[in-house]
């Protein structure tokens, strides 16, 4: 058992001095003695670019339609025929449902009749008014009897003039019996089927709802302080509000401000806004989250960097920096904004400066790295196969400081011991 724990101790303490770095010393032969560290850390890189992006707000909207409307009967009696499907597309004017209109039909051929009963009658008296009026002028009758002609005549009037308001008001009922689209839009579901009892307007689930989709409205509530700032760029040219259904996705539509809510939100510090986009291929539905950009400027000059090359640090964020000896070096940076997979930097990094866009592990500020070729292999530390010092002789085999055999005058490379 002893000799087991001394065989363990010694493994560990031996595992032990290789990951401290005593494992990699060059001392054999062929290498370079005492000079045991590993090559430079190959690394991929991009420069720094200057290139015009947008100055922008991001919020998160809602789609709503322009117009909704709930459709409901607005006479009684048993659903005869729907016609449309639901979720269909349908336009102003066309007949969605057809309630059984036989009631309705009776009711206004008895206004008809009537109002042709009290018509005729008219006719009459005023017939007998003409009759009376010279025999009232000879005195062949006296005044109290044309007077009960004229009233006769002015009362049958009145009771035309009701007849007539009788049948307009049939006729309003029949056509209430058939249900028309008051707007253009895309029918929901259907909460009564054919043979059903429709209820009146005051009772029950309407018939159907439809949303218009094109136009659409995407509505959305910003912070009160960037409020002023987006009254200050509204009637700009540059200023546009984009769509997006997908955050890293492509922009679905593109419109301008159409409302700012005229109070803020007490509850929640925040301003309500809406646009109104095009939406010809619906690829907004009503109800559907989606991120929204408001673009207030397009900045000229502003340095971007991939969002890979920044890293969270304690103070602030940071890029590692390959300077002009291939070293790295730690640069503090102040984030401006991000769109997409790019983001602006305020200030820390200037154009044309190398940043490397994936970290190795060993990576330290003080490194000497190699920038990977378009191919994912190493290159040099200025774009040659070749080490540091060593020009190692045909046929000796000798192992450079750049980790490099050079064999039969052409180089090999070799894996470099590097601590994880």
């Amino acid at each position: 058992m002893v000799l087991v724990f001394l065989a363990v101790a010694a493994g560990g303490y031996g595992a032990w001095w290789w990951w401290q770095g005593g494992g990699s010393a060059g001392d054999s032969k062929g290498g370079a003695k005492g000079k045991g560290k590993g090559g430079a850390l190959v690394v991929k890189a991009t420069q720094a670019v200057a290139k015009p992006m947008p100055v922008l707000i991001e919020a998160v909207g809602t789609v709503e339609p322009e117009h909704s409307v709930q459709i409901r009967a607005q006479v009684s009696g048993v659903l005869q025929s729907v016609l449309f499907k639901e979720g269909d597309l349908v336009k102003a004017g066309q007949q969605l449902f057809q309630i059984d209109p036989r009631t309705f039909e009776a009711s206004f051929r008895q206004a008809q009749a009537q109002l042709a009963r009290d018509q005729a009658q008219l006719e009459n008296a005023k017939v007998q008014q003409d009759r009376l009026e010279p025999l009232l002028k000879r005195e062949f009758i006296t005044r109290q009897e044309f007077d009960v002609a004229v009233t006769s005549t002015k009362s049958l009037e009145a009771t035309v003039s009701a007849d007539r308001a009788l049948v307009e008001q049939a006729r309003i009922q029949l056509e209430f019996s058939r249900i028309q689209a008051p707007i253009s839009g895309r029918t929901g579901t259907l909460a009564i089927k054919s043979g059903n009892l429709v209820p009146t307007a005051g009772g029950g689930v309407p018939l159907v709802t439809i949303n218009s989709t094109d136009p659409i409205l995407v509505s959305f509530s910003i912070p009160e302080r960037q409020l002023e700032e987006i009254r200050r760029y509204q009637n700009e040219k540059d200023m546009r509000i984009e769509i997006l259904p997908d955050r890293s996705g492509p922009v679905a539509a593109e419109g301008k401000l159409v409302f700012i809510d005229n109070t803020v939100t007490p509850q929640t510090g925040t301003v309500l806004l809406k646009t109104k986009v095009s939406n010809k291929n619906e690829i907004l539905w009503p109800g559907q989250f989606a991120n929204v950009r408001i673009i207030l400027k397009i900045e000229p000059e502003a340095i971007v960097v991939p969002e890979a090359a920044v890293q969270p640090g304690q103070d602030s964020s940071f890029v590692y920096l390959i300077d002009n000896d291939s070293k790295v070096q730690v640069q503090p940076v102040k984030i401006s904004r991000q769109i997409g997979r790019e983001v602006v930097i305020a200030a820390g990094v200037k154009a044309g400066d190398q940043v490397i866009t994936e970290i190795p592990q060993a990576l330290q500020a003080g490194a000497t790295v190699r920038v990977a070729s378009s191919d994912g292999s190493g290159a040099g530390e200025k774009g040659k196969g070749k080490g540091k010092k060593g020009k190692g002789k045909k046929g000796e085999g000798k192992k450079d400081e750049g980790g490099k055999v050079e064999e039969s005058g052409k180089n090999e490379q070799v894996k470099p011991a590097v601590k994880s």
